[in-house]
């Protein structure tokens, strides 16, 4: 299926449906390559960006924020395959917003505090000199600014 159908799908569903769909969409493009642990990483960044408020209210803005995640970056026109790598993105996916709903102590965070990742093999962003929180397979993941949770 076409990137730009899930993107208009992920405006017609309810919530929750919609923001797992992007999350899930998001993984896929991001991470599919990597293990479930990078994958999770990448999650975690989303979801902590969505907590923060600065790119959006929901996982759908955050990950569609202008050049911040693979579904702004890459063609409309990308096709998303099916199989075992969608399956794990949509598990990986499902998995990580559970564990974001739990209270912060109780929360597994891979990351911690990271607001931005890079494959940096392939990309050089202006803030590659910020804290380095991980690496996980291809992804350097950074602290490039706080993000306290809306309160």
């Amino acid at each position: 299926m076409k990137l730009a159908w899930i993107l208009w799908l992920s405006q017609v569903l309810p919530q929750p449906a919609a923001d797992s769909l992007c999350l899930s969409t998001t993984v896929y493009l991001e991470a599919r390559d990597q293990s479930a642990q990078g994958q999770q990483a990448v999650a975690e960044v989303a979801l902590r960006r969505r907590d923060s408020g600065l790119w959006g209210d929901n996982l759908c803005s955050v990950v569609t924020a202008r050049h911040q995640f693979a579904p702004t970056i890459v063609p409309a026109s990308t096709q998303l395959r099916g199989g075992e790598a969608w399956a794990r993105a949509v598990t990986v996916a499902l998995e990580a917003e559970r564990n974001w709903a739990l209270p912060d102590g109780e929360r597994k965070e891979l990351v911690p505090g990271a607001s931005h990742f890079a494959a940096t093999a392939i990309a050089s962003p202006a803030w590659r000199n910020a804290h380095q929180v991980a690496t996980i397979g291809d992804h350097t993941f950074y602290r490039v600014q706080s993000l306290p949770p809306r309160g």
